[in-house]
Protein backbone atom coordinates (compact mmCIF):
# COMPACT_ATOMS: atom_id res chain seq x y z
CA UNK A 1 0.00 0.00 0.00
CA UNK A 2 2.83 2.38 0.86
CA UNK A 3 4.48 1.63 -2.47
CA UNK A 4 1.25 2.35 -4.39
CA UNK A 5 0.95 5.66 -2.52
CA UNK A 6 4.60 6.51 -3.25
CA UNK A 7 5.38 7.01 0.46
CA UNK A 8 7.40 5.06 3.03
CA UNK A 9 5.81 2.33 5.12
CA UNK A 10 6.43 4.18 8.44
CA UNK A 11 4.72 7.28 6.98
CA UNK A 12 1.66 5.23 6.04
CA UNK A 13 1.53 3.53 9.43
CA UNK A 14 1.76 6.91 11.14
CA UNK A 15 -1.05 8.34 8.96
CA UNK A 16 -3.30 5.36 9.81
CA UNK A 17 -2.54 5.73 13.52
CA UNK A 18 -3.39 9.44 13.40
CA UNK A 19 -6.70 8.75 11.63
CA UNK A 20 -7.66 6.02 14.11
CA UNK A 21 -6.74 8.32 16.99
CA UNK A 22 -8.92 11.07 15.59
CA UNK A 23 -11.87 8.72 15.05
CA UNK A 24 -11.45 6.94 18.37
CA UNK A 25 -11.85 3.44 16.90
CA UNK A 26 -9.54 1.00 15.08
CA UNK A 27 -9.97 0.78 11.31
CA UNK A 28 -7.64 -2.17 10.69
CA UNK A 29 -6.96 -5.45 12.51
CA UNK A 30 -4.66 -8.42 11.99
CA UNK A 31 -6.09 -11.64 10.57
CA UNK A 32 -3.23 -14.10 10.74
CA UNK A 33 -0.56 -12.70 8.46
CA UNK A 34 -3.03 -10.37 6.72
CA UNK A 35 -4.53 -7.00 7.57
CA UNK A 36 -8.30 -6.57 7.29
CA UNK A 37 -10.81 -3.82 7.96
CA UNK A 38 -12.75 -3.72 11.19
CA UNK A 39 -16.49 -3.08 10.97
CA UNK A 40 -15.67 0.58 11.58
CA UNK A 41 -13.17 0.45 8.74
CA UNK A 42 -15.81 -1.06 6.44
CA UNK A 43 -18.21 1.74 7.37
CA UNK A 44 -15.61 4.45 6.88
CA UNK A 45 -14.53 2.95 3.53
CA UNK A 46 -17.94 3.77 2.03
CA UNK A 47 -17.59 7.43 3.02
CA UNK A 48 -14.03 7.55 1.71
CA UNK A 49 -15.06 6.09 -1.64
CA UNK A 50 -17.93 8.58 -1.93
CA UNK A 51 -15.57 11.45 -1.11
CA UNK A 52 -13.10 10.33 -3.78
CA UNK A 53 -15.96 9.99 -6.27
CA UNK A 54 -17.09 13.54 -5.50
CA UNK A 55 -13.54 14.80 -6.00
CA UNK A 56 -13.36 13.01 -9.37
CA UNK A 57 -16.66 14.62 -10.40
CA UNK A 58 -15.34 17.98 -9.30
CA UNK A 59 -12.16 17.55 -11.30
CA UNK A 60 -14.18 16.61 -14.38
CA UNK A 61 -16.49 19.61 -13.96
CA UNK A 62 -13.57 22.02 -13.59
CA UNK A 63 -11.81 20.53 -16.62
CA UNK A 64 -15.01 20.97 -18.65
CA UNK A 65 -15.23 24.58 -17.51
CA UNK A 66 -11.61 25.15 -18.49
CA UNK A 67 -12.35 23.74 -21.95
CA UNK A 68 -15.23 26.17 -22.58
CA UNK A 69 -18.20 24.31 -21.12
CA UNK A 70 -20.43 25.06 -18.15
CA UNK A 71 -23.11 27.51 -17.01
CA UNK A 72 -23.59 31.09 -18.26
CA UNK A 73 -25.70 33.20 -15.87
CA UNK A 74 -27.42 36.11 -17.62
CA UNK A 75 -29.48 38.98 -16.26
CA UNK A 76 -31.33 41.38 -18.55
CA UNK A 77 -34.01 44.04 -18.72
CA UNK A 78 -37.39 42.63 -19.65
CA UNK A 79 -37.71 43.84 -23.29
CA UNK A 80 -34.56 41.92 -24.24
CA UNK A 81 -36.19 38.69 -23.07
CA UNK A 82 -38.74 38.73 -25.89
CA UNK A 83 -36.32 38.09 -28.73
CA UNK A 84 -32.76 39.33 -28.26
CA UNK A 85 -31.51 37.14 -25.39
CA UNK A 86 -33.31 33.95 -26.57
CA UNK A 87 -32.00 34.46 -30.10
CA UNK A 88 -28.40 35.15 -29.04
CA UNK A 89 -28.35 32.18 -26.65
CA UNK A 90 -29.93 29.87 -29.21
CA UNK A 91 -27.51 30.76 -32.00
CA UNK A 92 -24.55 30.50 -29.61
CA UNK A 93 -25.62 26.97 -28.63
CA UNK A 94 -25.99 26.02 -32.30
CA UNK A 95 -22.48 27.26 -33.04
CA UNK A 96 -21.14 25.26 -30.08
CA UNK A 97 -23.10 22.06 -30.64
CA UNK A 98 -21.55 19.11 -28.83
CA UNK A 99 -20.38 21.15 -25.86
CA UNK A 100 -22.10 20.93 -22.48
CA UNK A 101 -23.24 24.56 -22.19
CA UNK A 102 -26.25 25.76 -20.21
CA UNK A 103 -27.79 29.15 -19.49
CA UNK A 104 -29.67 30.57 -16.53
CA UNK A 105 -31.82 33.66 -17.04
CA UNK A 106 -33.00 36.45 -14.75
CA UNK A 107 -34.64 39.79 -15.44
CA UNK A 108 -35.24 43.05 -13.62
CA UNK A 109 -34.59 46.77 -13.73
CA UNK A 110 -31.06 48.08 -14.20
CA UNK A 111 -30.46 48.75 -10.49
CA UNK A 112 -31.47 45.19 -9.53
CA UNK A 113 -29.37 43.65 -12.28
CA UNK A 114 -26.26 45.61 -11.30
CA UNK A 115 -26.67 44.50 -7.68
CA UNK A 116 -26.98 40.91 -8.89
CA UNK A 117 -23.80 41.26 -10.91
CA UNK A 118 -21.85 42.70 -7.97
CA UNK A 119 -23.03 39.93 -5.62
CA UNK A 120 -21.95 37.32 -8.22
CA UNK A 121 -25.51 36.21 -8.98
CA UNK A 122 -24.91 36.91 -12.69
CA UNK A 123 -21.89 36.61 -14.96
CA UNK A 124 -23.18 39.19 -17.45
CA UNK A 125 -26.06 41.65 -17.38
CA UNK A 126 -27.71 43.58 -20.21
CA UNK A 127 -29.11 46.94 -19.11
CA UNK A 128 -28.52 50.69 -19.06
CA UNK A 129 -25.00 51.91 -18.36
CA UNK A 130 -24.01 51.63 -14.67
CA UNK A 131 -22.52 54.51 -12.72
CA UNK A 132 -18.80 54.98 -13.42
CA UNK A 133 -17.92 54.89 -9.70
CA UNK A 134 -18.99 51.23 -9.50
CA UNK A 135 -15.92 50.26 -11.51
CA UNK A 136 -17.79 47.89 -13.83
CA UNK A 137 -16.97 47.25 -17.48
CA UNK A 138 -19.71 47.99 -20.01
CA UNK A 139 -19.85 47.99 -23.80
CA UNK A 140 -22.81 49.22 -25.90
CA UNK A 141 -24.45 46.42 -27.85
CA UNK A 142 -27.84 47.84 -28.83
CA UNK A 143 -29.11 51.24 -29.90
CA UNK A 144 -32.85 51.82 -29.51
CA UNK A 145 -34.91 54.75 -30.72
CA UNK A 146 -36.99 56.54 -28.12
CA UNK A 147 -40.60 57.21 -29.00
CA UNK A 148 -43.75 58.52 -27.39
CA UNK A 149 -46.60 56.06 -26.96
CA UNK A 150 -50.21 57.12 -26.44
CA UNK A 151 -53.60 55.44 -26.39
CA UNK A 152 -55.47 55.40 -29.74
CA UNK A 153 -58.08 57.52 -27.92
CA UNK A 154 -55.56 60.18 -26.81
CA UNK A 155 -55.61 63.69 -28.34
CA UNK A 156 -52.06 63.17 -29.65
CA UNK A 157 -52.94 59.90 -31.39
CA UNK A 158 -53.58 61.68 -34.69
CA UNK A 159 -50.04 63.11 -34.78
CA UNK A 160 -47.24 61.61 -36.89
CA UNK A 161 -44.51 63.42 -34.92
CA UNK A 162 -44.47 65.43 -31.70
CA UNK A 163 -42.12 67.70 -29.76
CA UNK A 164 -41.38 67.03 -26.13
CA UNK A 165 -42.84 70.39 -25.09
CA UNK A 166 -46.12 69.48 -26.74
CA UNK A 167 -46.48 66.58 -24.31
CA UNK A 168 -46.08 68.61 -21.11
CA UNK A 169 -49.81 69.25 -20.67
CA UNK A 170 -50.58 65.53 -20.48
CA UNK A 171 -50.03 63.12 -17.54
CA UNK A 172 -47.22 60.59 -17.88
CA UNK A 173 -46.86 56.94 -16.93
CA UNK A 174 -43.26 57.12 -15.66
CA UNK A 175 -40.59 54.58 -14.79
CA UNK A 176 -39.63 54.11 -11.14
CA UNK A 177 -36.28 55.18 -9.72
CA UNK A 178 -33.59 52.57 -10.26
CA UNK A 179 -34.72 51.95 -13.83
CA UNK A 180 -32.32 52.89 -16.60
CA UNK A 181 -35.20 54.50 -18.48
CA UNK A 182 -36.00 56.69 -15.46
CA UNK A 183 -32.54 58.23 -15.44
CA UNK A 184 -32.66 58.71 -19.20
CA UNK A 185 -36.11 60.35 -19.30
CA UNK A 186 -35.20 62.59 -16.35
CA UNK A 187 -32.16 63.83 -18.26
CA UNK A 188 -34.26 64.41 -21.40
CA UNK A 189 -36.70 66.65 -19.56
CA UNK A 190 -33.84 68.43 -17.79
CA UNK A 191 -32.32 69.22 -21.18
CA UNK A 192 -35.35 71.40 -22.03
CA UNK A 193 -35.73 72.76 -18.50
CA UNK A 194 -39.10 71.14 -17.90
CA UNK A 195 -40.73 68.47 -15.75
CA UNK A 196 -43.43 65.99 -16.77
CA UNK A 197 -46.74 65.56 -15.00
CA UNK A 198 -46.25 62.12 -13.47
CA UNK A 199 -49.52 60.30 -12.87
CA UNK A 200 -48.15 56.81 -12.22
CA UNK A 201 -44.73 55.27 -11.59
CA UNK A 202 -44.16 51.61 -12.50
CA UNK A 203 -41.15 49.38 -12.89
CA UNK A 204 -41.52 47.36 -16.08
CA UNK A 205 -41.88 48.37 -19.73
CA UNK A 206 -44.86 46.09 -20.35
CA UNK A 207 -46.79 47.61 -17.46
CA UNK A 208 -45.99 51.12 -18.68
CA UNK A 209 -47.22 50.21 -22.16
CA UNK A 210 -50.28 48.40 -20.79
CA UNK A 211 -51.37 51.45 -18.79
CA UNK A 212 -50.80 53.72 -21.76
CA UNK A 213 -52.90 51.44 -23.96
CA UNK A 214 -55.82 52.00 -21.55
CA UNK A 215 -55.27 55.78 -21.56
CA UNK A 216 -53.88 56.15 -18.02
CA UNK A 217 -51.25 58.48 -19.45
CA UNK A 218 -48.55 58.82 -22.10
CA UNK A 219 -44.98 57.52 -21.91
CA UNK A 220 -41.52 57.71 -23.44
CA UNK A 221 -40.23 54.21 -24.16
CA UNK A 222 -37.75 52.38 -26.34
CA UNK A 223 -39.06 51.23 -29.69
CA UNK A 224 -39.20 47.48 -29.24
CA UNK A 225 -41.03 44.26 -29.99
CA UNK A 226 -42.92 44.73 -26.73
CA UNK A 227 -44.75 47.92 -27.67
CA UNK A 228 -45.36 46.87 -31.26
CA UNK A 229 -47.62 44.10 -29.97
CA UNK A 230 -49.80 46.41 -27.87
CA UNK A 231 -52.65 48.67 -28.89
CA UNK A 232 -50.77 51.96 -28.66
CA UNK A 233 -49.94 54.71 -31.12
CA UNK A 234 -46.17 55.11 -31.58
CA UNK A 235 -45.04 58.68 -32.30
CA UNK A 236 -41.46 59.87 -32.98
CA UNK A 237 -40.26 62.77 -30.81
CA UNK A 238 -38.48 65.28 -33.01
CA UNK A 239 -36.78 67.66 -30.54
CA UNK A 240 -34.77 65.27 -28.34
CA UNK A 241 -31.76 63.01 -28.66
CA UNK A 242 -33.97 60.01 -29.41
CA UNK A 243 -31.62 57.12 -28.75
CA UNK A 244 -31.09 54.73 -25.89
CA UNK A 245 -28.09 52.44 -25.57
CA UNK A 246 -28.21 49.02 -23.95
CA UNK A 247 -24.93 47.73 -22.52
CA UNK A 248 -23.41 44.35 -21.80
CA UNK A 249 -21.92 44.72 -18.32
CA UNK A 250 -19.45 42.59 -16.38
CA UNK A 251 -17.15 42.98 -13.40
CA UNK A 252 -13.64 42.65 -14.81
CA UNK A 253 -12.24 42.36 -11.27
CA UNK A 254 -13.81 38.89 -11.10
CA UNK A 255 -12.45 35.94 -13.08
CA UNK A 256 -14.53 35.29 -16.20
CA UNK A 257 -14.84 31.54 -16.95
CA UNK A 258 -13.86 30.53 -20.50
CA UNK A 259 -17.46 29.73 -21.51
CA UNK A 260 -18.64 33.15 -20.29
CA UNK A 261 -15.76 34.87 -22.11
CA UNK A 262 -16.66 32.98 -25.27
CA UNK A 263 -20.31 34.13 -25.08
CA UNK A 264 -19.20 37.68 -24.22
CA UNK A 265 -17.05 37.81 -27.37
CA UNK A 266 -19.89 36.28 -29.40
CA UNK A 267 -22.38 38.95 -28.29
CA UNK A 268 -19.86 41.77 -28.79
CA UNK A 269 -19.29 40.62 -32.37
CA UNK A 270 -22.84 39.64 -33.39
CA UNK A 271 -25.26 41.93 -31.56
CA UNK A 272 -25.00 44.86 -33.96
CA UNK A 273 -26.03 42.58 -36.83
CA UNK A 274 -28.75 40.72 -34.91
CA UNK A 275 -30.66 43.61 -33.36
CA UNK A 276 -31.89 45.45 -36.50
CA UNK A 277 -33.18 42.17 -37.93
CA UNK A 278 -34.96 41.24 -34.71
CA UNK A 279 -36.67 44.60 -34.23
CA UNK A 280 -37.91 44.53 -37.84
Amino acid sequence: AAKNLCITQPSLSHAIAQLESELGVPLFEKDGRNITLTRFGEQFLGYAQKALSDIDEGLLAIKKSASGEGLIRLGFILPLGVKFIPEMASVYLEENAGKDIKFSFGNGITETLIKGLMTKKYDLVFCSKPADELGLTSIPIIKENLVLIVSPKHPLASRYTVTLRETLDYPYVYFTKGSGMRALTDSIFESIGASPKVAYEVEEDRIVAGLVAKNFGIAIVSYSELIIRLNVKIIPIVDIESERKIYMVNDSRIYMPPVVKSFYDFVAEKSEKFWPTLIQ
